[in-house]
């Protein structure tokens, strides 16, 4: 088989476009069927849905197959896109591009989980969609399913979590904020992370629930507020966009403080789709930090390592295609960044492996495939083989 780009890629960002009864058979009862099984309920113009069907049609049309698979990434996005939601068409997908591992995060599914009135509804929606991410996945070993799981109940969580793993999960997202008035490491999540280190299971952290965006204030300026232009899975603007490094940081700066990675050497996770060009700068500003006020603060003095130095052994990040990844790799160090593709979200262009080269200029191959390959593989516990390109 030979692939697009020449080479073998592990793909640490993609995403399913759910359709409207996407969760409908996963839900537990009734009555969570009734109030929460059909999505997009709040689009009464029918569009998405419409989208959803006639990408469907594909499937009886050969011509409109072949088109749609002659290069999905410049192609549709959204829910038109090649593989959005057909498992079958993702497998070409993979096939074509040479993304031997792909990473499968929800969209829609977060929104739903928003909605629920008690954590008993919380996590039926959250076990939903965790298997109908793994019924997405199960019929290719390449697509990896994160399974999202909240962390406002600690039991709730590490139940939903072993489910998820035991179930096939080879990831699991959570969000970057202080779930259910804990932080991450407070004694109530033991549990969890002994698991995902245990496993070999790392966890994700990915924009959308606790992504920090521009204060509504900020908004009041005397001028109408700007359409969403860029049309995205997440839906930001300008103002929320320089907002994204934030709460991946205040997570990672918890986890260190709360001596996660001092107590759990071998726990791994990522930092997905909220760019990376920051990445040099908080390390040298959690370093700084750590050299200020190790002597008087008692819980710093029972880490052994510098907060740097804990990041580059367990956190990869993915820059956003067009930051410039030779620069961020100059200044940090390789072992910190890989490729994604977001795909089918538009987040992720219609060239993203060409803009990445374009900022890769001078750099040793060795180094590329690390950004292509290899980081994935030491965040997956994975073992890719340039090989797989010539299979």
């Amino acid at each position: 088989m030979t692939y697009e780009y020449g080479r073998v890629i592990n793909d640490a960002d993609s995403h399913t476009m759910e359709t409207a009864d996407w969760l409908y058979d996963y839900l537990d009862t009734d009555e969570l069927r009734e109030k929460y099984g059909t999505l997009y309920r709040a689009d009464k113009s029918g569009r998405v849905v419409s989208i959803i069907e006639k990408a469907k049609e594909r499937s009886n049309d050969s011509e409109a197959d072949a088109a749609a698979a002659e290069n999905p990434i410049a192609g549709d996005k959204g829910w038109a896109a090649f593989g959005a939601f057909d498992a079958s068409e993702r497998t070409r997908m993979l096939d074509k591009y040479g993304f031997v591992s792909q990473l499968v995060f929800t969209t829609a599914c977060l929104g739903a989980m928003k909605k629920a009135d008690t954590d008993e509804e919380k996590y039926g929606l959250v076990r939903a969609a965790n298997k109908a991410q793994q019924a997405f996945c199960n019929g290719d070993d390449r697509l990896v399913n994160v399974a999202y799981i909240p962390l406002d109940n600690p039991e709730m969580a590490f139940a939903e979590a072993k489910r998820a793993i035991d179930a096939g999960a080879g990831a699991v997202g959570i969000a970057p904020m202080p779930c259910g008035g804990r932080s991450p490491g407070h004694p109530d999540h033991d549990a969890f992370w002994t698991m995902l280190e245990s496993r070999s299971i790392p966890f994700m952290i990915h924009i959308g629930t606790g992504t920090k965006t521009q204060d509504k204030d900020y908004h009041n300026n005397g001028r109408e507020r700007a359409p969403d232009l860029h049309g995205g899975g997440e839906n930001l603007r300008f103002s929320d966009f320089t907002n994204l490094c934030f709460a991946p940081q205040e997570f990672l700066t918890a986890m260190i403080y709360d001596g996660l990675f001092e107590k759990h050497p071998k726990l791994r996770g990522g930092v997905i789709e909220s760019g990376a060009g920051w990445v040099p700068d908080f390390l040298d500003r959690l370093d700084y930090a750590f050299k200020s006020f190790k002597r008087t603060d008692p819980y710093l003095k029972d880490v052994d390592m510098l907060p740097s130095e804990y990041i580059k052994r367990a956190v990869k990040f993915t820059p956003f295609p067009g930051e410039d990844v030779g620069a961020m790799i100059a200044q940090a160090g390789p072992e910190l960044f890989m490729f994604s593709s977001d795909y089918p979200h538009p987040e992720g262009t219609k060239d993203p492996v060409g803009k990445f080269e374009a900022t890769m200029d001078g750099l040793e191959e060795e180094t590329k495939d690390r950004f292509y390959r290899t980081n994935y593989d030491a965040m997956m516990n994975y073992n890719s083989s340039p090989a797989m390109a010539a299979a």
